[in-house]
């Protein structure tokens, strides 16, 4: 079980809150600490947008606490009726991330009025506020995230599970029931791929010069991730059909191999190339490429002839196949048009570090 910094950031956020609310004599410091809880966030810019959105979340609840209490009493019903008014309100005004918190200032500032409410109103709300701050300034401070990271080697360690099975696929030595299985998992990974692209896009740099080249970075990544689906779509299809692909003559099912053998080989070395562990090649693999897949396409075209006048399944099966690959190759090209630019532009090595987790 491994120990994130997300989990981490949250306890500290939960001991400062508990300490800055001692500090100021708050009578319940435990609201504080709930706060920061709900505030804890995955990134910088995040936290950020939390503390305005908890800001106004907190002043609905504590306003409508007060109103209520003032003018018709602090009843089970009326508190209930207090809490879908505010949750209504916020849902109006597009902070439904609010309403936990927006709740917990509600009922925490109506369940026990007294002779100085208003005072005791303000105690509470200042008192959940400072649990936000502290989830802010521990986010802020400590173990700031590095989705940069964690976007790269979850597109390396995909790229490079999804180049294995496509090189057993091509040569029909591999378990079926391993990769229908492994195939979902690779599916997954993408969606964490996208996720993490999100949470890195979010990052906020300080410096003009970081921001453009984060700007790159990101036409990067995103052609990276649209390579490895286009991988991931090989391999299911070569699963799927894999009886077609038998059933090719040999010269074809031949030509089908090489040019995967050299797809895939171009997609580690890009992966690679990226973080400068090989260098530039000559320029014309891309001409092998095309090259290749003009020849896969003629074969095709020959192919196609036999069954042209008979309703085969088989002929289409062998089309999306084929269109498959040209369009895997396609994006490889242009991943590699991509980084050749940002290599031009940046000379320096990428920063790229392998994250240390408890």
């Amino acid at each position: 079980m491994k120990l994130g910094a997300r989990i981490l950031k949250t306890g500290i956020a939960i001991v400062l809150s508990l300490y800055l609310g001692k500090l100021f004599h708050s009578p319940s410091p435990v609201f504080a600490a709930i706060a920061a809880i709900f505030a804890i966030q995955p990134t910088i810019y995040r936290s950020y947008l939390t503390i305005i959105e908890q800001f106004q979340g907190n002043i609905i609840g504590a306003l409508f606490a007060v109103i209520f209490v003032l003018l018709i009493g602090n009843h089970f019903i009326v508190i209930g009726l207090a809490a879908i008014i505010v949750i209504i309100l916020n849902l109006k005004l597009k902070l439904e991330n609010t309403i936990g918190l927006s709740l917990v200032t509600l009922i925490s500032i109506m369940e026990t009025p007294g002779g100085n409410f208003i005072q005791f109103a303000e105690i509470r709300f200042f008192t959940i506020m400072l649990g936000v701050f502290s989830a802010f300034v521990v986010n802020l401070v400590f173990m700031p995230p590095k989705y940069e990271n964690k976007l790269y080697f979850k597109i390396a360690g995909t790229t490079e599970e999804i180049i294995r099975w496509i090189r057993l696929s091509i040569r029909h030595d591999y378990d079926h029931h391993r990769l229908k299985t492994d195939i979902q998992t690779l599916k997954e990974n993408i969606s964490m791929m996208d996720q993490f692209y999100t949470l890195y896009k979010e990052e906020r740099g300080y410096f003009k010069r970081d921001q453009l080249e984060k700007s790159r970075k990101l036409v990067l990544y995103r052609q990276m991730i649209i390579t490895t689906r286009k991988a991931l779509d090989t391999l299911k299809r070569l699963h799927r059909f894999e009886n077609e692909v038998l059933l090719l003559p040999d010269h074809f099912k031949q030509s089908i191999q090489e040019q995967l053998d050299c797809l895939i080989y171009h997609h580690e070395q890009l992966m690679l190339r990226f973080i400068r562990k090989v260098p530039t090649p000559a320029s014309d693999s891309e001409e092998i490429i095309y090259l290749n897949n003009k020849e896969i396409f003629d074969l095709f075209m020959v192919h196609q002839k036999e069954f042209i006048d008979q309703n085969n399944p088989h002929l289409y099966h062998t089309m999306q196949i084929v269109a498959t690959i040209i369009d895997y190759s396609e994006q490889i090209e242009h991943l590699d048009t991509l980084m050749t630019s940002f290599h031009s532009y940046h000379q320096n090595e990428v920063s790229i570090e392998e994250e240390h987790i408890l």
